[in-house]
C-alpha cells in the first residue's frame, strides 16, 4: 500500500437544513454515489424529536448502501434511536454540554474552533475529528488563506483527523495539498441540488488528480 493511498483525502457532505426528507434523501444518495463520500453531516430544520427521528430514518435508509456514515448536527440524544453513526457539534460549548447524551461507541466531532487553543482543547476532549473553516450561524467563515494555514499547522502536529470546509469545489485541491484528512462541501454542492452529484464527482476527480500529482 502506497503512502498516497494511506493518506487519501475523502469528502464529507454537510446538508442544508432539511425540511422534506422524502424529497431530499434521494438527491443525497445520488450525491454520495457520485464520488468518494466518507460521511454526511445531517442538518434538520426541525427541533421536534418525533419529526426529526422520522427524517433521520428516511435519510439513513437511503445512505445504507452508499458506505457513507451518518452524523447528526447536534441532536446527540437521537443518534442511537435513529440508528445514526454519531454527532457533529457546532462549537465547544455545545459539545461540552450535550455530548453526554451521545451513546458510547458513537462518533463525535466538533467545529466552530476559531483559535488554535480551541482546536487543542477539542483534541484533548476525545472527539474523533475537528472541523475548520465552516460558516458560522451568520454565514461568515475564515479567509481561505487562514484556513489553509490552520489545516497545514494541524497536519504537522496532530494525528486526530481534521475536516476542512471548502466554500467551492475549486478550493478542494489546495486543501488536499496541505493534507486535510477530509474536505467538507456544503453550499458548493447544494446551491443547485440538481447538480449536486456532478459537484461531488468533480471534487472527487480533483482530489485524485492532486494526490496523483503529489
Amino acid at each position: 500500500m502506497t503512502e498516497a493511498i494511506k493518506a487519501r483525502t475523502r469528502l464529507v457532505l454537510l446538508t442544508p437544513p432539511v425540511e422534506d426528507a422524502v424529497s431530499f434523501a434521494p438527491l443525497l444518495e445520488a450525491a454520495c454515489r457520485a464520488g468518494d463520500v466518507a460521511a454526511v453531516i445531517l442538518n434538520l430544520a426541525t427541533d421536534d424529536e418525533v419529526i426529526a427521528l422520522s427524517a433521520i430514518r428516511i435519510v439513513s435508509t437511503h445512505l445504507q448502501s452508499t458506505g457513507a456514515a451518518l452524523l447528526l448536527a447536534g441532536m446527540p440524544a437521537l443518534v442511537e434511536p435513529a440508528g445514526a453513526d454519531g454527532a457533529h457539534f457546532s462549537n465547544l460549548d455545545q459539545m461540552q454540554t450535550t455530548r453526554t447524551n451521545l451513546s458510547a461507541g458513537r462518533l463525535s466531532g466538533v467545529g466552530g474552533l476559531p483559535s488554535r487553543h480551541d482546536a487543542m482543547v477539542a483534541s484533548e476532549s476525545g472527539v474523533d475529528f475537528v472541523m475548520f473553516g465552516e460558516p458560522d450561524a451568520e454565514g461568515k467563515r475564515p479567509g481561505f488563506s487562514a484556513l489553509v494555514e490552520r489545516v497545514s499547522w494541524w497536519a504537522e502536529i496532530f494525528q486526530l483527523p481534521c475536516i476542512a470546509y471548502a466554500a467551492s469545489v475549486d478550493e478542494v485541491p489546495r486543501l488536499v495539498e496541505v493534507r486535510a484528512d477530509f474536505v467538507a462541501l456544503g453550499d458548493a454542492v447544494w446551491s443547485n441540488q440538481e447538480n449536486a452529484a456532478q459537484a461531488v464527482a468533480k471534487a472527487t476527480t480533483l482530489i485524485g488528480a492532486r494526490e496523483f500529482a503529489a
